[in-house]
């Protein structure tokens, strides 16, 4: 009896000190990871708006800014269930009468290799590159986008995120 309780003793030990000092770990680099974060994000609205000189974060969506101080755009964040998992997609709205799509940047995927992974190319993405919103379909759908071959499930999350994002998003923007 004595044994077992030995036992349990050294286990909640070594299981409090594996806890503390994983808590420890992530606490130390929690600021690090934010930073890496934000200059990535930093990079990718210049990619999509090389004229910006700033931008501001109003609740989830970035409004981007001309060194001038004019509002030349809109980024958010959109979402979409691919074969592999999630692929999260900047959007890049130009701030004209029609809130056309400027560009969009694949931040994230697991797609398959050599096939879903298509996705980042320029070939597909460069698709998106100032459309009328209702362009945003595939061809299949009317559309003016082409799916990749092989990878018809990955080009549809990414139409389906960036159009269903759009039309979220777009309410708050004209207001």
């Amino acid at each position: 009896m004595k044994e077992n309780v030995k036992r349990v003793v050294v286990l909640t030990i070594i299981i409090l000190v594996s806890s503390l000092s994983l808590y420890a770990y992530y606490t130390s680099t929690e600021d690090l990871i934010r930073e890496q974060e934000t200059a990535k994000l930093t990079e990718e609205i210049n990619q999509i708006f090389p004229d910006a000189g700033r931008f501001v974060q109003k609740e989830d969506i970035y409004y981007v800014y001309s060194d001038d101080g004019d509002l030349i755009g809109y980024a958010f964040k959109a979402t979409g269930k691919g074969y592999g998992g999630d692929i999260s997609i900047l959007v890049g709205v130009n701030n004209d009468e029609d809130l056309t799509i400027r560009k969009i940047s694949v931040l994230s995927q697991s797609e398959t290799p050599g096939l879903g992974t298509r996705i980042t190319e320029d070939e597909f993405i460069s698709q998106f590159n100032n459309k009328p919103i209702d362009a945003i379909k595939l061809r299949s759908n009317n559309g003016e986008i082409d799916a990749i071959t092989g990878a018809t499930i990955s080009s549809n999350a990414v139409v389906n995120a960036v159009y269903t994002e759009y039309k979220n998003k777009i309410k708050s923007i004209q207001r």
